[in-house]
C-alpha cells in the first residue's frame, strides 16, 4: 500500500476517482411515478428468482449514497438515466416526473462536488422498443437518438455523457450466452448485426452531440477482455484472434477507425461462415461511422478480467455461472474455439479470470492500435464477492474485504504502470458505488464499496471504502 500511495501521488491533479452505477441495478422503484416496463421487468418476474425492486433504493436514497461519496474522497460518479422514466415507451411525451428526478439527482451530485458521468443506455431498453427487435430494428435508433437529444436540452447541468454502456455485453449475452432476454443461444446473425447497430446508434449520437455544439463531452464504454492462447499453439492462438475479433476488434475498430479493417473481417466473416450468420450494412453506415471516429471525447474502458481460448472442433454450447457456484462456467464457439482454465491465473466464485495484467495490456494495446482514443477513463473495475453481514452487527461496523483491496490495489497499479509508459487514462470508478441488483445474478454478487442490506437498505461501511479513501486523499487536489 505504501509503494501505491507514491506511485498516486504522480497522477494528474484533477484525475477523476469515482464509483460506478447504473440506473436499473440501483434504483428500485420500477413502478412509479410513470416508469415505463424495460426489457428485465417481465421477464425476472416470469423467472420468478429475484426482483429488480427494491434494488439499492438509490431512487429514494440518492442523497445518502452521495453523502457517503463525498465522505469517502470520490470526485465522480458514474449514473444512468432510465430511458423509460422519461419515455415510458422509449418514445412519446416525457414524464415530468422522471425528468425532475435526474435533475435533482445530479444537482445533488454536483452540491457535493461530484462529478456526474452519466449514460444514457445501460442494458435497459425499453420493452415496447425491446418486443420490436431491440437494437435489431433500426427504427429503434432513431428513438434513441431522439432520447438522446431530449437529454442534451435537458440536462444542461451535464457535461459529461457516455451513449451506451457494453456494447458487446448486451450482443452477447442476449444472443450468444443467453442469459439476458431474449436468451438465444449462439444466434450469431443476431448478435453480430446488433453490434453493428449499437455502433451506429453510438455514432448517430455522437454526431448530433457534436453538429449540435452541445457543451461537454461525450464518448462509449466498451468492456474489453484480451483473449490469450492456452497453452500458446498456433491453432490456439488462432482461436485467441477469432474470440477477440467478435469481442474487442469489431467493436473498437467501429468507434475508433469508422471501419471494419480487412483483418478484423477476414477473422469475423469466417466466425459467419462456420455459423451460417451474415452482417447487413447498409449503405450510409460506415460514412456514419467514419464521421463520428474522431469527435469521441474520451473512451470509457470497463474491465474485469481477460479470456483463455483454445482450438475446438464441435458445436456450439456452453453453461452460466449465475450463483457463484465456482467451477460451473463452459464455453465453447463453434468457429471459434473454447474458454479455458489457465491454472496459474486465480479466480472468482463465478470464475471470473483476477489478472490485473490484462488491464495494462489492454490498456497498451489500445493506444498503439487507436490512435484516434484521446484519453480513457477505467469506468468499471471491480471484484463481485459474497458477503454477509457479521455477527452483532452495529451502525459502527465496517465490513472487511480484503480480497477486494487487494484486487483494486493490483489494477491500479497496472493503471499506473500504463501511465507511465504514455497512455492517457485520467480516471477509474470502482464497480460498484453500493451493492447492487446484478442482472442475471440477483443479489448475493456484491462489489459495492458500502454494503447494503437488501431487507432494510442500511448501508455499512466496507474497508476498501477506508483504502479508497486513503488513495484519494493522496492524489493531487
Amino acid at each position: 500500500m505504501a509503494s501505491l500511495l507514491n506511485r498516486v501521488q504522480s497522477l494528474p491533479k484533477g484525475f477523476i476517482w469515482g464509483g460506478a452505477t447504473a440506473a436499473y441495478q440501483v434504483e428500485g422503484a420500477t413502478k412509479v411515478d410513470g416508469k415505463g416496463k424495460t426489457m428485465w421487468d417481465d421477464y425476472l418476474q416470469a423467472q420468478g428468482r429475484f426482483s429488480p425492486d427494491p434494488a439499492s433504493d438509490f431512487y429514494h436514497r440518492y442523497p445518502e449514497d452521495i453523502a457517503l461519496s463525498k465522505k469517502y474522497g470520490l470526485n465522480a460518479i458514474r449514473l444512468s438515466i432510465a430511458w423509460t422514466r422519461i419515455f415510458p415507451k422509449g418514445y412519446g411525451e416525457p414524464v415530468q416526473a422522471g425528468v425532475d428526478y435526474y435533475h435533482r439527482l445530479f444537482k445533488e451530485c454536483l452540491d457535493n462536488g461530484i462529478t456526474p458521468y452519466v449514460s444514457l443506455h445501460h442494458f435497459d431498453s425499453p420493452k415496447t422498443l425491446f418486443d420490436d427487435g431491440d437494437w435489431l430494428n433500426r427504427k429503434n435508433i432513431d428513438y434513441f437518438v431522439d432520447y438522446a437529444k431530449f437529454c442534451f436540452d435537458e440536462f444542461k447541468e451535464v457535461k459529461n455523457w457516455f451513449t451506451i454502456n457494453e456494447l458487446i455485453s448486451l450482443a452477447f449475452s442476449q444472443y450468444i450466452q443467453g442469459n439476458f432476454p431474449p436468451n438465444h443461444h449462439f444466434d450469431v446473425t443476431s448478435a453480430i448485426q446488433a453490434q453493428h447497430n449499437e455502433l451506429l446508434a453510438h455514432a448517430r449520437v455522437v454526431n448530433l452531440f457534436k453538429d449540435g455544439g452541445y457543451d461537454g463531452r461525450i464518448g462509449l464504454i466498451h468492456v474489453l477482455q484480451p483473449v490469450y492462447p492456452y497453452p500458446v499453439t498456433p491453432e490456439n492462438q488462432h482461436a485467441a484472434d477469432l474470440d477477440d475479433a467478435f469481442m474487442n476488434a469489431f467493436l473498437l475498430d467501429g468507434t475508433f477507425k469508422g471501419e471494419y479493417t480487412p483483418k478484423t473481417m477476414k477473422l469475423i466473416n469466417e466466425i459467419l461462415d462456420a455459423n451460417d450468420a451474415h452482417l447487413d450494412i447498409q449503405l450510409g453506415d460506415m460514412d456514419i461511422l467514419k464521421k463520428a471516429s474522431t469527435r469521441n471525447d474520451f473512451f470509457g474502458l470497463n474491465y474485469y478480467q481477460p479470456s483463455f481460448f483454445a482450438a475446438y472442433d464441435g458445436d456450439s454450447t456452453n453453461t452460466f455461472n449465475g450463483t457463484g457456484t465456482k467451477g460451473t462456467t463452459s464455453f465453447k464457439f463453434k468457429g471459434v474455439g473454447q474458454a479455458v482454465k489457465n491454472p496459474d491465473i486465480p479466480t472468482t466464485d463465478w470464475d471470473w479470470n483476477i489478472d490485473p495484467e490484462g488491464l495494462y495490456d489492454i490498456l497498451k494495446r489500445v493506444s498503439i492500435e487507436y490512435p484516434n482514443i484521446k484519453e480513457i477513463f477505467i469506468t468499471e473495475n471491480g471484484l463481485g464477492m459474497k458477503e454477509d453481514l457479521p455477527e452483532g452487527v452495529t451502525d459502527d461496523t465496517i465490513i472487511d474485504d480484503p480480497k477486494r483491496i487487494d484486487f483494486v490495489d493490483q489494477h491500479v497499479a497496472a493503471l499506473l504502470k500504463a501511465r507511465s509508459e504514455g497512455v492517457n487514462v485520467n480516471g477509474y470508478f470502482i464497480w460498484s458505488l453500493q451493492d447492487q441488483f446484478s442482472w442475471a445474478n440477483g443479489y448475493n454478487k456484491r462489489y459495492g464499496l458500502f454494503f447494503v442490506d437488501f431487507t432494510n437498505q442500511k448501508r455499512y461501511v466496507k474497508k476498501s471504502a477506508l483504502w479508497y479513501k486513503e488513495l484519494a486523499d493522496t492524489m493531487p487536489k
